[in-house]
């Protein structure tokens, strides 16, 4: 959770600094701009942070990317369910769950497979955007690697 979340302030910084990076041309998952792909990072964080607390998802059409701040309060939102559930057991992160999914169906896993999904989810997509704003004239100065 910590790579997740000192990558994410750092997007969310360099987005503040140049918010034109928004309106980049993307396709990447179906989206058609970095806002789109934002979207799609902080849409999968907020939903498997809710089917891992047993609440309903936010429908995807309802979670809003017009802005960098609109964007990072659904990411924060996100880490404060996952945060809520540390002192879980090992036994209930072992527990499967069954859930619907936009693009592969109807999925089970255990919540700690959902959690590491989650997270990894985000990085990969970080990764991705890093290559977007490059050729866009923005070097990301971010650390993203795990180990730094």
């Amino acid at each position: 959770m910590d790579w997740v979340e000192r990558t994410s302030a750092g997007w969310k910084q360099l987005l503040a600094a140049h918010p034109h990076l928004l309106l980049l041309p993307c396709d990447i998952r179906e989206t058609t701009t970095v806002a789109g792909l934002l979207q799609h990072i902080v849409a999968v964080e907020l939903r498997y942070a809710e089917r891992l607390s047993d609440l309903p998802q936010t429908e995807y059409s309802a979670i809003p990317f017009d802005s960098t701040e609109a964007l990072y309060r659904t990411h924060d939102r996100a880490m404060q369910l996952i945060q809520s559930l540390d002192r879980q057991n090992e036994s209930w992160w072992q527990e499967t769950i069954r859930f619907a999914t936009r693009s592969a169906g109807t999925l089970e896993a255990p919540r700690k497979a959902i959690l590491f999904h989650l997270l990894m989810h985000s990085i990969r997509h970080y990764a991705q955007l890093a290559t977007i704003v490059r050729k866009h004239g923005v070097a990301p100065q971010l650390k993203m690697d795990y180990l730094v």
